[in-house]
């Protein structure tokens, strides 16, 4: 009896670090998560009743106060002036099967290189909350299920361990055939009638199901006209990431690990971020098969691959000098984008072929187009002002991109923030012209940091095979 105390006092697999829980919570969602780990075809009748008004505290903690408003205009900070009174009568409603879920207010973010974007939906503040308890309880579930090498929207997982998988993978296996994997607009063909089919095999509970529902129909709202999806999952809802980790769960992972690897020659991994993923593969026969029949896996569940980013490559040090000299840059053969980097192939700095990463064009080009509108909109602030805020947006680029290998790429964008801060400096009135010399000066002045590399995907890595 002790020993079973013990493991239900174990850390839920995949709780987010350094975010602790009330004792009430965190006990709840380890009941949660052993009573799913124990019995992986269990299928949860009642769930519900954990999301009390404890939960729903700890929802409201989880959930950014400083975020844009819903369709009420309501603030995190209106919500907290009563927030006893808002969560219980949330909870009340929740309950009585009277809550409603209203429709997000439709915004867009960049997308890609910056030349296009995506539609996000932003829900009022309450919905947050609530998405916020429904997705805790949902992640003590799934996070038993969800395989090894699927990150992306889950706890205690990050694209930095994702890189450092991908590379590992790679030079253990000496690179071989690589299939980039994309899905065609996502989040706007998730199939609902697949993904309530998919949600049978765990979740049952009706009132829980019944308010995945309220959100997948609630639709979005774009000045006064009301859309509401037959298909799709909204980016932005604070559940739209656990849904599009399910549901490509299902669709791929599931599929590659228990139907493909065994029918393969060669030996293959898949590294899944979300709705992107990669495949390395062995020997080519394999891969080509796995293309071939991915567009009726995925027709299944009324996705499409995207036709442009969903390509095969051979990918391996070069092994000639010629093949050297014409070795991959950029976009070129023998080098691919994942995770908004691309990686190829180059010799450290002992002679050793590594798989390196660098920034993707795309995502160079989104950032310095970023930048430069930045640039010109706070012109006529304050030099000093200007240049604290363009080093707290370098190093917030840096958190994400400063891996190893990849200091010239931001070095080259400290050039062209350089360069776009003294094109609009020198716009800001005639009389104080700001040329290039005298900008060098004021750099001097008010230098802009050397680039920090924080992260390694070179750490405990294997020795590559030979």
């Amino acid at each position: 009896m002790e020993g079973r105390r013990c493991r239900d006092r174990e850390p839920v697999k995949g709780q987010t670090a350094g975010t602790p829980s009330p004792e009430g919570v965190s006990t709840k969602l380890q009941r949660i998560a052993r009573l799913a780990r124990e019995a992986p075809q269990r299928a949860f009748l009642s769930l519900a009743h954990y999301l009390d008004m404890a939960f729903l505290h700890e929802a409201f903690r989880r959930t950014r106060k400083d975020a844009a408003p819903g369709v009420d205009g309501q603030s995190g900070a209106d919500y907290a002036t009563h927030l006893e009174e808002n969560l219980r009568g949330l909870l009340d409603r929740c309950k009585a099967g009277r809550y409603h879920a209203p429709p997000g207010r439709r915004a867009y973010g960049p997308k890609g290189d910056g030349t296009t974007t995506r539609p996000i939906g932003v829900p009022t503040f309450e919905d947050k909350v609530r998405q916020r308890a429904v997705a805790m309880g949902l992640e003590a579930v799934y996070e038993q299920d969800f395989l090894e090498w699927s990150y992306g929207f889950r706890p205690r997982r990050s694209a930095h361990q994702a890189l450092q998988a991908l590379g590992q993978g790679l030079l253990q296996r000496g690179g071989g055939w690589v299939l980039e994997v994309d899905i065609h607009g996502f989040f706007d063909t998730v199939d609902h009638r697949q993904l309530r089919r998919s949600l049978d095999q765990r979740v049952r509970d009706g009132v829980i199901r019944r308010t995945l529902d309220k959100w997948l129909k609630a639709g979005v709202l774009e000045g006064t006209t009301l859309s509401p999806p037959a298909t799709g999952t909204p980016q932005g809802s604070g559940v739209s990431p656990l849904v599009a980790n399910l549901y490509v769960h299902e669709v791929l992972a599931k599929w590659f690990a228990a139907t493909v690897k065994p029918r393969l020659k060669g030996r293959a991994f898949l590294l899944r971020y979300a709705d992107d993923a990669v495949g390395v593969f062995a020997c080519e026969e394999d891969a080509r098969r796995v293309l071939e029949v991915l567009p009726k896996r995925f027709g299944k569940y009324g996705l499409t691959r995207h036709s442009q980013k969903t390509r095969l490559l051979r990918f391996a040090p070069p092994a000639t000098r010629a093949a050297r000299e014409a070795g991959p840059r950029g976009n070129a053969p023998g080098s691919f984008e994942f995770l908004g980097l691309t990686h190829y192939w180059a010799k450290s700095r002992k002679g050793v072929w590594v798989v390196k990463h660098k920034t993707a064009a795309s995502r160079f080009g989104r950032a310095v187009k970023g930048l430069a509108h930045w640039c010109r909109v706070n012109r006529h602030q304050p030099v000093p002002w200007q240049h604290q805020q363009l080093i707290g947006k370098l190093r917030g680029h840096e958190a994400y991109y400063g891996l190893t290998g990849n200091a010239p790429a931001l070095r080259r964008l400290r050039y062209e923030v350089a360069r776009v801060w003294q094109k609009w400096l020198n716009r800001r009135s005639h009389r104080a012209a700001m040329p290039w010399e005298r900008f060098q000066g004021l750099l001097q002045r008010y230098p802009l940091p050397a680039p920090v590399l924080d992260h390694s995907v070179y750490r405990h890595v294997a020795k590559p095979c030979t």
